[in-house]
């Protein structure tokens, strides 16, 4: 039997060619075909980097008649690099159907790591990155995007989004009616010759974006649900009423301590170890002085 080939999922610029990676460049020259998102923008990268090399178009409509295709191409040994237009394949781009696939063939999957639009917008808004939640592009159509919104609206973590420009008006409207004016940052072209980075309020943003005529490739960061982080330094007093309500709700509906943590940090936010922690205490406190009883 012969050896399986590799598929190298591969990182290109998100904007200055200057940032695709040595080995990114290395892995591009010795491949045997480059699937792409869109050759002709593929093709200029190729010709900056001095690389010639077979081309095999891999954008949403086909990617379903060229999976089989390449996998064929990695079961006869043959070496594939993935790429989409800027970025990372996969990341609201093509490219999950072919890793799938691939990985479930037994095909060595290679990352090959490099720009990202995600973390360099995080990197700069100044926002709290210890955790975050990247969400791409909004759902288009009303009802799930509604949806979505009222999920993300007791998150805590910091939240990342993609979006268009054209729609960015619209996007913001909806992000401060649902979400409330939140810390927020537009990071738009960036690495490029027009990089724009504007920090402010969901509000501020939508006037900006009411009275300018945004363009170009817009990355959204913007700051999770209020609430102070638990910790033995800060005054508990507040968190303690929000769990004893849930607590006490929780015992006539016959929920369970993790129900009451789960509720607590999504209205609150803070650190689930240390809620989990406090609600445990309120909840063995509660037993004694009230008789609350069924929570486990």
């Amino acid at each position: 039997m012969d050896e399986l080939g590799i598929l190298y999922v591969v990182a290109t610029p998100i904007g200055n060619l200057e940032d695709i990676t040595l080995r990114a460049i290395r892995i591009l020259k010795e491949v045997d075909v480059i699937a792409a998102e869109d050759t002709r923008r593929t093709r200029a990268l190729l010709s900056h980097l001095g690389v010639s090399k077979l081309l095999v178009s891999y954008y949403d409509a086909v990617e379903g008649r060229r999976v089989p295709r390449l996998i064929t191409r990695l079961e006869r040994g043959e070496r594939i690099a993935l790429v989409t237009d800027a970025g990372t394949p996969g990341l609201s781009d093509p490219g999950h159907k072919l890793v799938t696939a691939a990985s479930r063939a037994g095909i060595p999957v290679v990352p090959v790591p490099g720009a990202s639009a995600v973390t360099a917008a995080l990197a700069v808004a100044g926002l709290s990155c210890d955790r975050f939640a990247f969400e791409g592009f909004l759902p288009a159509r009303g009802a799930a995007r509604t949806r979505r919104l009222k999920a993300l609206s007791t998150d805590p973590r910091t939240l990342v989004f993609f979006e268009a420009p054209h729609r960015l008006g619209r996007t913001l409207d909806q992000l401060h009616t649902a979400l409330g004016d939140r810390q927020a940052v537009m990071a738009r072209e960036l690495t490029k010759r027009y990089e724009e980075i504007r920090r402010g309020t969901l509000a501020g943003l939508c006037d900006a974006a009411r009275d300018e005529r945004v363009r170009g490739e817009v990355t959204l960061v913007v700051a999770g649900v209020a609430g102070e982080q638990v910790s033995d330094e800060k005054d508990t007093g507040d968190l303690d009423d929000v769990i004893g309500r849930a607590l006490e709700a929780a015992a006539s509906e016959g929920s369970s301590i993790r129900d009451v943590v789960d509720q607590v940090v999504a209205e609150r936010g803070g650190r689930r170890r240390d809620v989990y922690r406090r609600t445990l205490a309120l909840a063995t406190k509660c037993k004694q002085e009230k008789g609350f009883s069924g929570l486990e």
